[in-house]
């Protein structure tokens, strides 16, 4: 009888450690690509906000108007939004308090941005660690099941007298389905991983030239005559 070499039928056929692995390998690629997709909106949303604001903010328009259109922003503001009104409202505040010495204030206003660039780029690398981690060791895990099935497949022909192609093929290939489907979970993780961490660094240089700039401005308003 015809051994199923097709993958369906080796995937069947294979023994029960690396039908685990192949699932193990299955569901760490669907994780993968749930975070692909996800962390793309995000970058994207991400990106399209900061740009949007960076327009608005450097028009020369009034900072209150556009601190109240951020606040009114629908599901919170995002990105360098949400640092100016960091900034912006801890400014207002110390103002109105009048208590506060013009270093002092913008201190207290450099540090509540910096609280919001934290919190923004924690929001973008998040499972990035994850996508690394399915990235380099996924080929492992598939290359633990290849070791297990060709120790499999030899141990089988351990009792055999004559041993053919016909009876070392099916498990072999098996065995190497394994690694197969451990580099198709671990490319698509690399290659997103270091896509969105190249995105992730761009968008931190972004948001520290604003606050930057953005701290100049304040600079000037807080000494400026009231």
């Amino acid at each position: 009888m015809t051994a199923d070499l097709s993958v369906i039928g080796l995937l069947l056929g294979a023994s029960i450690p690396v039908q685990v692995v192949m699932l193990l390998l299955v569901g760490a690629s669907l994780v993968s690509w749930t975070i692909i997709f996800t962390k793309r909106r995000l970058i994207r949303r991400t990106k399209n906000a900061s740009d949007e604001f960076e327009a608005a903010f450097w028009s020369g328009g009034d900072l209150n108007t556009l601190y109240r259109s951020a606040t009114r922003t629908k599901g919170g503001s995002l990105g360098m939004t949400s640092i100016f009104e960091s900034g912006f409202r801890e400014f207002n505040r110390a103002l109105q308090a009048g208590d506060s010495s013009p270093e002092k204030l913008i201190e207290e206003c450099r540090r509540a941005m910096r609280v919001a660039q934290m919190r923004e780029v924690d929001r973008l690398e998040q499972s990035l660690a994850t996508l690394a981690t399915i990235g380099s060791t996924s080929p492992y895990v598939g290359l633990f099941g290849t070791v297990w099935g060709i120790m499999e497949s030899f141990r089988a022909l351990a009792g055999v007298q004559q041993a053919t192609l016909a009876m070392v093929a099916p498990g072999i290939s098996e065995a190497l389905i394994a690694t197969a489907m451990g580099l198709l979970a671990a490319i698509p993780a690399v290659v997103a991983y270091n896509k969105f961490t190249s995105e992730v660094d761009a968008m931190i240089v972004r948001y520290e030239n604003f606050l930057e700039e953005f701290t100049g401005i304040l600079q000037r308003q807080a000494q400026s005559p009231r």
